[in-house]
């Protein structure tokens, strides 16, 4: 039997090892990370069916990481979840497959969209580049309370704060503030990727 290979990326022991012994019990083999280094490592030495990733850890973050995911495997599904942040829907989709809310959600959902995930068939190979009109585009993420809204540069690939400035919506631009580079924002609507 070929049992899918799920990667885990949590910085919180206590999350690995719980999210770890259900998706076990559930059949899939899986594979642990403390953050979004430790888990590209991973992914090279052997790439999972699918990566489930918190968005909040040292080095790197789940946004980073998902960002690469997009930028380097196409192909490979992904799930993010997260109990500050809540994705805003880009042009091209979000930077994740699904969404999950952390502690707002039934396991048998969350479940449920592993085996959609690993199931539908793949539009892209990992070997296939992303589209350069999509990858111009840097994804934005909003907190689910008064935190601050995250954007992903996406030529140094870290994620960073903006100030809304007393505006609901983020500017049509931004600098990096790590590289300098000029990003175009895309922000259209505040919502979950699971929608």
């Amino acid at each position: 039997m070929n049992q899918n290979r799920i990667l885990l990326v949590d910085d919180e022991p206590g999350i690995r090892i719980v999210l770890s012994a259900v998706l076990e019990k559930a059949g899939y083999a899986i594979d642990v990370a403390e953050d979004g280094f430790a888990a590209l490592r991973k992914i090279q030495q052997r790439k999972p069916d699918l990566v489930i990733t918190d968005l909040r850890m040292p080095n790197m973050n789940g946004f980073e990481l998902l960002f690469v995911i997009r930028t380097r495997f196409p192909g490979l599904p992904t799930i993010a979840i997260s109990g500050e942040f809540l994705t805003a829907i880009v042009q091209q989709g979000p930077l994740a497959d699904a969404f999950f809310q952390k502690g707002n959600y039934e396991l048998s959902d969350f479940l449920g969209k592993i085996s959609e995930l690993l199931a539908s068939p793949r539009k892209t190979t990992p070997e296939q580049p992303v589209n350069p009109e999509h990858a111009a585009k840097s994804p934005i993420w909003t907190p689910t309370g008064d935190g601050p809204v995250m954007l992903t540069c996406t030529k140094c690939l870290r994620s960073f704060p903006i100030d809304l400035c007393e505006s609901t919506t983020p500017p049509k631009q931004a600098d990096c503030i790590f590289c300098g580079a000029l990003l175009d924002v895309q922000f259209f609507a505040v919502g979950t990727a699971a929608e």
